[in-house]
């Protein structure tokens, strides 16, 4: 119900019942007069009904100026000094209340005021000390700020469910040239705060380095790191060092992993350049090979002395051709490079145990097999891509289950010089030489894994060999891979390692905290939930007429943070004509929108930008119905759920007659700027629902869930487009 209809019931309800009151007694007075004085009284009333009528109507009228000055002083004046009162409290501590009519109004009015300033005075001192206090930690940031900016590697810092924590420039960049997001607003960066790295890099990838880093931390490792290198969707190809963020318990609690640093590097030219002079050298051996021959065969025939001066002639013009001829593909080949031949693919050293226990441990949990170990040299070590070597055999491992039926495996890990011996072995039926190759030419895929990549890819990437050898005597069977080995690195004790000022903590970094595969979307509270602040411009106000989005604007919200640097601004060919009624409105013109990328475009990339967060906008059943009425067509869905500033308002401030956003602003203490632009309004309207938080949360509204059931219930809920 509207503030209006609430004061006007009141008013109604005095009408009516002093209306009932004046007929009742009419009636009552009649009924009591006898037939005589009815019949003398009649004839005198009826001319004058219409008087009487007025008169009531104008008693009704004076009962209703009182009755509307009544709720004014006392309904709707403490409703209104209520709203100003949730403001000093929950936003604007600096506010004061006016001076009120009512005299017990003002009186409260004077005490809330000399509260307010008493509050303000005591957090002025608390402010002040907490100032005192930051000033190390403010020198600590600026430092860590400083030298973040200053590297030239992509630094990224996540929390165990994959969002990004920190970042810095250098990542930013890197980031955005290996998107293949859409590329309307810059691609939607496909990195921010609470933004997912699964984005980049493939989740599997990030569960095995985890899960090798947690085991080496279980052994003590001086050197609880893990290296791989993979390749992005836009086909770069990167080196990643990860290290894990360590929270040490209280006692002798064991460190506790709670996120990971990636450091990468885009190594994709490196390895392009590396190809290139393979090739050179190739080009230059396997070239010369036959003219060196043919120069060697006519040195010798020079060396007779009694051959023909003829002859002689002949073999020295063999020599000067030869000579000339790799002279020239030296210089072409120095010149010039060619295709790439093959690409070398990085390995990256790890204790070879190490790698059996993954091996294990993934055929136990991906395939339900058995396992056992048998002969596992600890001391060796091994050159892997320990990600793409588990997945080969954990592949062998699921065609063996699958079609031979076999019902446990052994591995094994034995030296062999500069080689290592991993060898999988199981006992049961025999299988032809003909099944061994099919196995290492398909594409690997098991446990609802897939990966482009054969057997016999991965081997070659290890320089290795794979064959199938039987033992005869004890009826089984393996599969022996080839895999070259490491020196053994050096050990350090581990209590250098985790020592706890080893490494500096310069962030309190409160999304360590949260698990987002653990808490119901609508059970968590607003302060931690992630938010995209939208806003569109458009050619009209009737979408399902054919009126069209000319610009969409966005920001995020994160941890509490406006991140106005994390934007989406884009404007939109409408593919019609734009209104000059709507121009004077934003102050858009047809010219500005000539050669901007048409909705099928821009759609995708805000649906890339906003994926992952909740909705925010004023008068959000608007900009949602032309985001909705295009789903189908473009074959994007914004299914995530969606809060409207204009409905909360109406549920913080329920007194108030006006929740246009300038309205809210002012009551708020927003600064109105960039209005009617979609980037403005997004930014204003962010600014106001950060206010609201603090406020939904004093009227017991703290979950997603709360603040859409309180919307659904208000007034304004009920507006269509």
């Amino acid at each position: 119900m509207s503030p209006k209809a609430r004061q006007a019931w009141p008013i109604l309800a005095a009408c009516g019942m002093v209306a009932a009151i004046l007929i009742s007694a009419a009636v009552a007075l009649w009924r009591d007069l006898g037939v005589d004085e009815q019949a003398v009284l009649e004839p005198i009333l009826n001319p004058r009904l219409g008087l009487l009528i007025m008169i009531g109507l104008a008693g009704c009228g004076a009962v209703a100026v009182a009755m509307k000055s009544f709720v004014q002083a006392h309904v709707a004046a403490p409703a209104l000094l209520a709203d100003e009162i949730g403001l000093i409290v929950g936003t604007d501590p600096a506010r004061r209340l006016k001076a009120q009519a009512d005299p017990d109004l003002n009186s409260i009015a004077d005490a809330v005021n000399a509260l307010a300033d008493q509050r303000r005075s005591l957090q002025d001192d608390v402010e002040a000390r907490i100032r005192e206090a930051r000033l190390s930690v403010e020198e600590e940031r600026n430092r860590l700020a400083a030298l973040m900016s200053e590297l030239t590697q992509s630094v990224v810092v996540c929390n165990l469910d994959g969002r990004v924590l920190l970042y810095n420039n250098r990542a930013r960049l890197q980031f955005k040239a290996l998107s293949d997001a859409p590329a309307a607003a810059g691609g939607g960066e496909i990195i921010g705060l609470g933004r997912s790295i699964y984005a980049v890099f493939e989740r599997n990838l990030i569960a095995h380095a985890l899960e090798s880093i947690q085991e080496r931390l279980r052994r003590q490792s001086a050197q609880p790191v893990a290296n791989f290198v993979t390749t992005t969707r836009a086909g770069q190809l990167l080196r990643v060092q990860m290290a894990p963020v360590l929270s040490v318990g209280e006692g002798s609690a064991e460190p506790a992993v709670t996120g990971f640093v990636l450091m990468l590097d885009n190594i994709t030219r490196n390895f392009e350049s590396e190809t290139r002079r393979d090739q050179v050298l190739h080009t230059l051996t396997e070239g010369s090979r036959s003219a060196l021959a043919n120069v060697r065969a006519a040195v010798e025939m020079l060396e007779f002395p009694d051959l023909d001066a003829d002859l002689r002639e002949r073999f020295l013009t063999v020599i000067r051709d030869e000579v000339r001829g790799m002279s020239e593909r030296l210089d072409k080949t120095a010149s010039e490079f060619a295709d790439s031949l093959k690409t070398r693919w990085p390995l990256d050293e790890m204790l070879g145990a190490d790698l059996v226990a993954a091996a294990q441990r993934r055929i136990e949990k991906k395939i339900g097999l058995p396992t056992k170990l048998e002969d596992v040299d600890d001391s060796v070590w091994v050159k892997v891509d320990s990600f793409s070597l588990l997945q080969a055999v954990g592949y062998l491992a699921s065609r063996l289950s699958d079609e031979f039926e076999v019902r446990e495996v052994r591995l094994r890990l034995t030296s062999a010089g500069r080689l290592v011996h991993l060898d999988l072995i199981w006992s049961g039926q025999a299988m032809s030489t003909e099944t061994v190759m099919a196995w290492e030419l398909e594409p690997m895929s098991f446990a609802g894994e897939s990966s482009p990549l054969t057997v016999r890819d991965v081997i070659e990437r290890h320089d290795g060999e794979i064959w199938l050898q039987r033992e005869k005597t004890r009826h089984r069977a393996f599969f022996r891979v080839l895999i070259p080995s490491a020196a053994p690195q050096e050990q350090v004790e581990s209590s250098a390692y985790l020592k706890g000022d080893s490494r500096p903590e310069y962030y309190d970094f409160d999304l360590f905290k949260h698990s987002e595969a653990s808490d119901a979307l609508d059970d968590r509270l607003l302060s931690e939930l992630t938010f995209t602040v939208f806003d569109t411009e458009t050619t009209g106000l009737n979408p399902s007429e054919g009126d069209e989005i000319i610009q969409i604007g966005a920001t995020r919200i994160v941890n509490g943070k406006l991140l106005k640097s994390e934007s989406f601004e884009q404007l939109v060919d409408p593919l019609r004509d734009l209104p000059e009624a709507s121009t004077k409105i934003h102050g858009i013109t047809p010219e500005m929108l000539e050669g901007q990328p048409a909705l099928d475009k821009v759609l995708p990339a805000f649906h890339a930008f906003s994926q992952d967060t909740v909705l925010v906008a004023h008068n959000a059943a608007f900009d949602m119905r032309f985001l909705q009425i295009k789903e189908e067509s473009l074959g994007v869905r914004f299914t995530q759920p969606v809060l409207d500033t204009l409905l909360l308002s109406a549920v913080i401030h329920p007194a108030q007659e006006s929740h246009r956003l300038e309205a809210i602003c002012e009551r708020m203490g927003v600064n109105v700027m960039g209005r009617h632009t979609a980037m403005g309004d997004a930014i204003v309207t962010g600014e106001v629902f950060l206010k609201m938080i603090p406020l939904l949360a004093e009227a017991g509204i703290r979950t997603l869930g709360d603040a859409r059931r309180a919307s659904e219930k208000t007034y304004y809920a009920r507006v269509k487009y």
